[in-house]
């Protein structure tokens, strides 16, 4: 489980910094917390399936590319 939330918070920061957004600028879209944000990519937090839906539908790609490990 551990690899799986490592895996989500690359890929989420990944994301964000490849759209230019900030933090709080992917919290503001996603009505969340900047805080939040910023643990879930430091993996200090679990992310609900709601809110990885608000997450990948803000940065433009699938859930699955958020949990799926790039090689």
């Amino acid at each position: 489980m551990a690899q799986l939330i490592s895996i989500f918070a690359k890929n989420l920061r990944e994301q964000r910094l490849k759209r230019g957004l900030t933090q709080e600028g992917l919290a503001d879209a996603c009505e969340l917390h900047r805080t939040y944000i910023g643990a879930l990519e430091r993996s200090e937090r679990n992310i609900s399936l709601r809110n990885l839906e608000k997450i990948a539908s803000v940065l433009q790609v699938h859930a699955a590319d958020l949990i799926t490990e790039r090689t």
